[in-house]
Formats: structure tokens, C-alpha cells, sequence
């Protein structure tokens, strides 16, 4: 498509300026909403209803483990997709003339951890300084907003796509995936995806992403009086010693022949994290079971089947070792079973929103290499569809006191309006 015309950029850019007010009060709306694991359906209405404000039909998308479970990318799910269906809303064109586009997000948060800690409550979003606070605004409700406004600026300027453009708000971005997956496989695939997951500490296009794997450890030991526990087996101290099996092969994952070159300078990318334990009884009472849940990177140039493998030889070495001599090991897998991804940095549609990103906000998107995951991967991975995955500084996120930059974020709005208007091309609305 030719070069957007002068008299539109501006008009787009007057838009998304005039919108930064209702922008705000958008965001506002979506991090009141407590959409943690199984508790989505706030968010996903609300999302529901600002497609139906553009004036589109809001299409709800199920989540089908049946239908899905042989498609590559699939995890294995940690609860039912019951009434937890995702949103999606299609634009077309009078007659298209350009090329047809995603606009993906996810709506899913991460717990709040200790809520005492956050200045303000986590779900009551504070502006102070230049910045919106409250979990999720930055990972990446930002982002979810910054979609659906650079629709609106583009109608305000009395404008529309000339191609298709696809909204995708799903669920489970922070543990499976299987909601973006779910919508890749009901709507037709697209010529490109925009996805504004936030920058961590600064304004970031994705380059490359490690993968991960979930996987619970379950010890049943032996219980006793503590008078008499030289005679049991402490699960919990069962289950400390096989995290530090797993600390251990962090360590050597981490070694430099085991890092791929597109993680070259990245300080530490494969993380193994202890992120759940649950055990014991009574204080008095050495414990019978306990259980750690745990993430696992993975590096690029392995797969999750790799490394899902490597942890079943761990378990099977921990059940050999001396000091868990009368142990019972149960080894799960629920949750992420996700591949690493690159993206292509040369793609167009990344190239074009570095481009408009640095005319919107006078700054220059930095590549990211991140030791996390985003839903880019399928559509990079599993479909053959450049992704452009970038969005605005974030601070915190998975945090306490998670904070976005609302400069940042209605520049992104302004970089996803205009890479629309390019991309696609434009017709009056």
C-alpha cells in the first residue's frame, strides 16, 4: 500500500489526541475488572462492548479442549472453559483493497499477590504522575484499549479499513494460550497480527521469546509425632531437595553452549521458577504430601516436548536418590506446554509500526528479548503470519503497584491507528 496521505496521518493523529480522555476512562473500566484465572467474564463483556461502540457484532469464540488438543500449540488445561467463552469482532470493508489484519490481546491478569502491599487496591486503577496504576493495566489492558481506540480514531477522522480487520480478546495468555488458539482456528488467517504487550521499563517491539512448561511435583512421604521423626519422611523437605534439582538444571541451561545467539547478552534467559507450594498438616506433625508447582523456560532451538522430557528424567533421577528412599513422586502437566518464538524484525508490518511508534512519540521502539512468553507464537509459529508485537512502557507487571506510562500508551494507540490506516488502507466510513 502507498504511503498514508499527509491530510490523513494528521487527522489521526488529531483523533487519537482528542480520544485520550475517553481512552483513559476505558482503561479505567477494564482494570476494574478482576479477570484472574476462571474470572474473566467482567473483562470479556466489557470488551464486548467496546466493539459493539465501534459498531461492530461481538462474536463469542469457545474454548474447545476437544477440538483443539491436536492442534500444535495446545496446552493442557488447568480448569473448564465454561461460560468463559472469548470475544471477537470483525470489520469489513465496503471493498477490499488492502491487506487484512489482527488486533490481538488478552484480558486474563495475574493474581495480585498481597494486596496491603499496593499503594492504592489493585483493582481501583490510580492515575498519578503520568502513569495508571492497578493490575493488568500495563500486561496488557493498555493494549486491549489502544485496539479498539485506533479503530475509533480512524472513524472519527471519518474513516475505515479498506481490508479486514479481526479483534481477538482472549483468555489464558498467562497459562496455556489456548484462548488465542482458539480464535487463530475460528477466523480466517490474516496477512498480519498487531499484539501491544507493554515494554519492561521501556518502549519495546518483541524479538524473540523463550517457551515454557508447567509441571507440578506431588512427594506423599511419611508421617509421624514429631517426638518420632527421625522414623518419617518430611515431604516438605522431600520437595525442597527436588527444587534444587531443578535449580540445578536452571544453572546449566544457562550456560553459554546452551543459549541460542538470539539470547546473546541476555543475562540469564532460561528461568525455572518455584511459584507454588503446598504441604503439610499440622506444625506438630511431620508432613505427608506436599506439592510444588513450577515453571520452566525454554530456551529457542529446543521445544516443549524437549523440555517436558528433560523434567521427566529429573523426577525419575529424584526418585533414585538415597535421600527419597520410601517417597511416592507424582509428576503432572497442566498449564503452558508453549514453544520459543522469533519474530521477524524485517517483516513489514514491523518495520511499519516501528516507524509510526517513532512518529507518535518522537522515540524509537528497542528490540526486546524476553525470557517470557506472548500469543504472538502462534500466529508465527503455527500459521506463517508476521506479528508485530509491541507496546507501551510498563513497570511492574506481575508486580506490586503495576503501572503503565499513559504517554506511552496513547502513542501505541497512534502507531496501531496509523499502521492500520497503512497497512489496509483506508476508505470513508
Amino acid at each position: 500500500m502507498p504511503a498514508l496521505d499527509p491530510g490523513v496521518r494528521r487527522a489521526i493523529f488529531d483523533a487519537v489526541k482528542a480520544l485520550e480522555g475517553e481512552s483513559n476512562a476505558a482503561l479505567e473500566r477494564l482494570v476494574r475488572c478482576p479477570s484472574t484465572l476462571g474470572n474473566e467474564a467482567s473483562a470479556l463483556d466489557e470488551m464486548a462492548r467496546n466493539y459493539e461502540a465501534l459498531g461492530l457484532t461481538a462474536l463469542r469464540i469457545p474454548t474447545v479442549p476437544a477440538k483443539l488438543q491436536d492442534v500444535p500449540g495446545f496446552s493442557p488445561p488447568l480448569i473448564s472453559y465454561e461460560g468463559r467463552d472469548n470475544v471477537a469482532a470483525v470489520h469489513k470493508p465496503r471493498e477490499a483493497k488492502g491487506r487484512s489484519l489482527v488486533l490481538q490481546g488478552h484480558v486474563d491478569v495475574v493474581p495480585e499477590g498481597a494486596a496491603d502491599l499496593w499503594a492504592t487496591p489493585p483493582y481501583e486503577p490510580s492515575t498519578r504522575d503520568g502513569r495508571m496504576y492497578g493490575r493488568g493495566v500495563g500486561d496488557m489492558k493498555a493494549g486491549d484499549i489502544s485496539n479498539v481506540m485506533a479503530f475509533r480514531a480512524l472513524q472519527m477522522a471519518g474513516l475505515q479499513p479498506a481490508a479486514e480487520v479481526q479483534f481477538h480478546s482472549v483468555i489464558e495468555e498467562e497459562c496455556t494460550g489456548n484462548g488465542a488458539l482458539a480464535c487463530m482456528m475460528a477466523l480466517p488467517k490474516c496477512d498480519a497480527a498487531i499484539i501491544p504487550e507493554p515494554g519492561p521499563g521501556f518502549d519495546a517491539i518483541y524479538s524473540v521469546e523463550v517457551g515454557v512448561v508447567w509441571a507440578w511435583v506431588t512427594l506423599t512421604g511419611r508421617p509421624t509425632h514429631v517426638r518420632n521423626m527421625h522414623e518419617g519422611i518430611n515431604a516438605i523437605e522431600g520437595v525442597y531437595l527436588i527444587s534444587r534439582m531443578f535449580k540445578d538444571y536452571e544453572g546449566e541451561m544457562n550456560k553459554a553452549e546452551n543459549v541460542h545467539p538470539s539470547f546473546f547478552g541476555v543475562n540469564h534467559p532460561v528461568n525455572v521458577n518455584l511459584g507454588t507450594l503446598e504441604g503439610g498438616e499440622w506444625n506438630s506433625s511431620v508432613p505427608t504430601r506436599a506439592r510444588i508447582g513450577m515453571r520452566v523456560g525454554v530456551m529457542l532451538g529446543r521445544t516443549a516436548q524437549d523440555v517436558k522430557r528433560d523434567i521427566e528424567a529429573l523426577v525419575e533421577r529424584a526418585r533414585q536418590d538415597e535421600r527419597l528412599r520410601g517417597t511416592q513422586l507424582k509428576l503432572e502437566f497442566k498449564g503452558f506446554m508453549a514453544d520459543p518464538c522469533e519474530f521477524d524484525m524485517q517483516s513489514p508490518i514491523a518495520l511499519l509500526t516501528k516507524k509510526h511508534f517513532a512518529e507518535a512519540s518522537g522515540r524509537e521502539l528497542r528490540e526486546y528479548k524476553v525470557s517470557a512468553l506472548t500469543d504472538g507464537r502462534f500466529f508465527t509459529l503455527y500459521q506463517g503470519t508476521p506479528v508485530a508485537c509491541f507496546g507501551p512502557e510498563a513497570d511492574s507487571i506481575h508486580g506490586i503497584d503495576e503501572s503503565v506510562s499513559l504517554d506511552g500508551f496513547h502513542a501505541t494507540t497512534s502507531a496501531i491507528a496509523l499502521s492500520m490506516a497503512e497497512w489496509c488502507g483506508v476508505e470513508k466510513a
